[in-house]
């Protein structure tokens, strides 16, 4: 989807559940949300905090949380329990996540793996009906396998 439509898109969602729920429509709130859509990738909290704040928008601590739970429950975020700590993600009109996870530097990157999203959006589940999945794939970047095969052969002498 083109980055306009979808930024209109989440913000008309937002906007419309704010009305519904008799909530007040904050620019910190359209704030967050735009900056969570500016990102290529996923963040975390402090991260979204400091590019907030470059661009000159200060929001709280709490504000932030708080806006990131109420993205959450819209499905307009994803949360990311990962090892290094939580890191969010923009997540509208994507259902299905799959991401490979480096368990040496903790870089995230979302992966293409369609065999697996149609396997698991065929497989019926009994009184439960899907309405999207996260996969994690663990294990060790390109570039930290060749930083940790540089060590090793330093350490054993086969590289001075």
């Amino acid at each position: 989807m083109m980055k306009e439509t979808v930024n209109s898109s989440v913000r008309a969602i937002l906007t419309n559940y704010l009305e519904q729920s008799n909530h007040r429509k904050t620019p910190e709130r359209f704030a967050v949300l735009d900056t969570v859509y500016q990102f290529d990738r996923s963040f975390s909290i402090q991260e979204l905090s400091e590019s907030l704040e470059k661009a000159k928008f200060h929001v709280s601590r709490a504000t932030l949380y708080n806006t990131l739970k109420l993205l959450l429950k819209l499905r307009l975020v994803v949360c990311h329990r990962l090892e290094e700590g939580t890191k969010y993600e923009a997540s509208y009109g994507t259902d299905n996540h799959c991401h490979q996870v480096c368990t040496v530097c903790g870089k995230v990157k979302e992966i293409s793996v369609p065999n697996i999203v149609k396997e698991v959006n065929e497989t019926h589940l009994r009184r439960f009906r899907k309405e999207g999945f996260t996969l994690y794939i663990y294990g060790t970047c390109s570039t930290c396998q060749a930083k940790i095969t540089r060590k090793r052969n330093k350490n054993l002498g086969i590289i001075k």
